[in-house]
């Protein structure tokens, strides 16, 4: 996850995407205590075992498509055998205000919870404190409301099959959960956040005898007392270059299954990007620099994997995110040209809207004006296809243009992105340039001009 382990989509908070995931064949649908609850609040609320069956199957074999999660509801689109495919949803009751405040309070009163969630973990203390406070964080008998475009009344298979799926998810991220009953990762752990220091400030401030805090001093007083202290000290230098990890593979054996390469790699790693973040915030202006976004799971996995790991370990990162090694390698060479936004423009389906589309087209009209070797471009949603080659122009939400090429059957990323497509496609050296320098490229066809 594109945020668990497996392939994510889209985020935005309150509502998260999740690519469909590979059939689960052989394998058990949860394997945490908080996934298999979710199990039995569905078999104890479903009335026909037979669908249930028949929901397991249809999971097992990969008909669950891509998984929507958002508050009080899942929804996919699941396919027969037939391939007759059914939009399903399953509601789940969102938290009120005041159920979220005691569950952020409970969650807030002990450190060890908050860091089993960062840890992608739901320890059993945390749903019983929660409960003692009121707050059912897991579903139960009849909470799993079934909707689907097959118009059962009862859980179908349809819906069985997603929710076994969505077990799947919340095997690998309990937030899968949260977000169903109404906060987003980033919104909870903000609110978290926001409660720890105003606990650790209280439990700092000092009262006088009868046991009242100091009532402070004027912004007034405050500002003219700070002329008078020293400045502050200067920054720490610049670190010429990340630190040396230490070798872990001499000496003593290690412990059974550890993996010493891998975690000599994740040690050198962690050095590198400490020393980005310190030249970061040593540089002018960091101060107002916007918060880069943080990364998904499958971002992450996808970063690891470009810088080089061991032999093997590549295969574990994809094995653990639910993809196979092309997957991985397409993702690790969108990575290369271009970082987040070059593996957005690899994994979206999108459609631009019509001023980004009219933007598209005459930048695309620009290109080879009036030659008469102009390329013929076909348009299917952000993907411009070269006819009669396989080279390909995908165009990216902030309008740029990244060239793409097929190879053994697949659309590979082929190099960075351009503003020009025209120069964008030069870079496949399957199309002739324009004569003129700073044009883009002419497309051709009723999709690409109507």
């Amino acid at each position: 996850m594109s945020d668990t382990g497996d392939g994510q989509a889209a985020y935005d908070g309150r509502e998260r995407t999740f690519e469909a995931l590979p059939p689960a064949r052989g394998r058990g649908f949860a394997s945490t205590w908080w996934g298999r609850a979710w199990l039995k609040a569905l078999e104890d609320t479903a009335l026909d075992g037979q669908q249930l069956g028949r929901g397991r199957k249809h999971a097992r074999e990969g008909a669950v498509g891509a998984v929507c999660v958002r508050p009080g509801r899942i929804t996919a689109v699941v396919r027969d055998r037939d391939r007759t495919p059914h939009r399903s949803d399953v509601l789940l009751q969102e938290l009120t205000g005041a159920e979220w405040e005691r569950l952020l309070d409970v969650v807030a009163d002990r450190a060890g919870h908050i860091a089993a969630l960062l840890d992608r973990d739901m320890p059993p203390q945390l749903a019983e404190d929660a409960a003692a406070a009121g707050v059912e964080l897991l579903p139960g008998i009849g909470d799993l409301e079934p909707q689907c475009g097959c118009e059962a009344w009862d859980h179908c298979p349809h819906t069985a099959a997603l929710c076994y799926q969505v077990a799947r998810l919340l095997d690998e991220d309990p937030f899968v959960l949260l977000l169903m009953r109404g906060r987003g990762e980033r919104e909870l752990l903000d609110e978290l956040q926001v409660r720890s220091v105003a606990r650790a400030a209280g439990q700092r401030a000092p009262h006088d005898a009868a046991g009242h805090a100091p009532e402070g001093v004027s912004a007034q007083e405050a500002f003219a007392a700070a002329a008078s202290r020293p400045p502050l000290p200067a920054p720490p230098p610049a670190v010429a270059e990340p630190g040396r990890p230490p070798a872990l593979s001499g000496g003593s054996d290690p412990a059974p299954g550890l993996d010493v390469a891998a975690l000599e790699f994740l040690a050198a790693d962690a050095a590198i990007r400490a020393h980005r973040l310190l030249a970061e915030a040593l540089a002018p202006g960091h101060t107002t620099a916007p918060l880069p976004n943080a990364l998904t799971l499958w971002q992450d996995a996808v970063r690891l994997a470009a810088a080089g790991p061991p032999a093997g370990v590549a295969d574990r990162l994809a094995a653990g995110c639910g993809r196979d090694r092309v997957e991985l390698a397409r993702a690790v060479r969108a990575w290369g040209h271009g970082g987040p936004a070059g593996l957005a423009v690899l994994e979206e389906e999108w459609t631009p809207a019509d001023e980004a589309l009219a933007r598209a087209r005459a930048s695309l009209a620009a290109a080879w004006e009036g030659e008469e070797r102009a390329p013929r471009l076909r348009a299917a949603g952000h993907r411009w296809t070269v006819v009669g080659t396989d080279v390909q122009l995908r165009y990216g939400r902030d309008g740029r243009w990244w060239p793409y090429r097929k190879e053994r059957g697949r659309w590979w990323p082929a190099g960075p992105s351009n503003h020009d497509p025209a120069a964008a496609l030069a870079t496949l050296d399957a199309v002739p340039a324009p004569a003129a320098s700073g044009v883009a490229a002419a497309a051709e066809g009723s999709r690409a001009t109507s």
